[in-house]
């Protein structure tokens, strides 16, 4: 028997700051499909951006031989978006996801990287191990245009 797969797409590059606009780009143009909203559609731009630049310069220190993974799946008109490294881990997650926090203040670093994926998804979880790398799956249920004309 064949396994039903939902619709899915998987990006592997290096850890660089120029791929983060990469990634962003490439997560939209997959979720376009669904035909979101504009606001949907900038909400998941954001939490990329976000998710990519902190595996960048948290997770590999801005080490650029590191390799992120991005898997965006849909199912129906929802959207899981997981976004891996394979860096140094984040020591503690409760204090990491607090807003203001920042482990690298001396780049004058907002701290609000989780508390923007927070307010701009339906769900955020993120798990880490030290020395092994952190990864942020988020999940959002859109408002398709085609639920919304007529209402």
């Amino acid at each position: 028997m064949t396994k039903v797969h939902n619709n899915f797409m998987e990006l592997k590059f290096a850890s660089r700051s120029e791929n983060e606009s990469f990634a962003r780009v490439a997560v939209a143009s997959f979720v376009s499909q669904l035909d979101p909203t504009m606001e949907e559609l900038t909400d998941i731009k954001t939490v990329v951006s976000e998710a990519v630049t902190n595996a960048v310069i948290h997770g590999y220190e801005e080490r650029p031989d590191g390799v992120i993974t991005i898997r965006t799946e849909i199912e129906g008109d929802r959207v899981s978006i997981v976004i891996e490294d394979e860096g140094v881990g984040i020591r503690n997650i409760e204090e990491a996801r607090q807003p203001l926090y920042t482990s690298k203040p001396e780049l004058e670093r907002s701290g609000m990287g989780f508390t923007i994926m927070e307010n701009f998804m339906d769900r955020v979880d993120v798990t880490s191990s030290e020395g092994k790398g952190t990864s942020v799956a988020l999940i959002k249920n859109l408002k398709t245009h085609r639920q919304t004309i007529g209402s």
